[in-house]
């Protein structure tokens, strides 16, 4: 049975429970109301576990806080033995517009320091990252208040679809490979 380790990023506590920073749990919180998963804490995180077509999710929510993200990354894949390419790192995205999505193999850590964690701790830039469009819609000097802040009834209206949308990439991710995922989801 092929395993996969999808982590989604964000802030533990409930005053960071609806930013936009914390999309990455929100993302497989929706995922596990949808398919009636509970999560149970772990040693540095929440876990809950999904089997989807002869395959095992276990799907990981941080609680090192986002900067230090890479530990948790790191411990869980070493215990399930789960390779780098069946990780899933979901995170929010400034440069990309609000619900858009973009799965990619590899790159830089966009100045995003949960994925600088996660890249110091792997030794590489090479693993998948699911990025989530939170648009940049701040003015100067004002991103870590946006970044933290609670989404716009706007976009709380347009959130479930996208969140549909988040699941079945990770499905799809697991079942049909990176390549197919990027083809089939990037920039819808």
């Amino acid at each position: 049975m092929k395993k996969f380790l999808i982590v989604g990023l964000g802030n533990i506590g409930d005053a960071y429970e609806n930013t936009r920073h914390n999309i990455g749990f929100k993302v497989l919180d929706h995922l596990a109301k949808k398919e009636s998963l509970s999560f149970e804490t772990q040693k540095l995180g929440d876990l809950a576990t999904y089997k989807f077509k002869g395959r095992t999710f276990i799907l990981l929510k941080p609680s090192t806080f986002m900067n230090l993200s890479g530990k948790a990354v790191l411990y869980w894949m070493t215990k399930e033995n789960i390779p780098l390419e069946n990780v899933l790192i979901i995170t929010d995205d400034l440069n990309l517009s609000f619900g858009s999505i973009r799965l990619k193999g590899k790159g830089s850590d966009g100045g995003h320091n949960g994925l600088k964690d996660i890249q110091n701790k792997l030794q590489t830039a090479t693993y998948n990252r699911f990025r989530f469009g939170i648009s940049d819609e701040f003015s100067k000097g004002r991103q870590i208040d946006y970044v933290l802040g609670e989404w716009t009834v706007e976009e709380n209206d347009k959130l479930p679809e996208r969140l549909d949308k988040a699941v079945e990439l990770i499905k799809s991710f697991g079942t049909a490979g990176l390549n197919n995922t990027m083809n089939s989801f990037n920039g819808k």
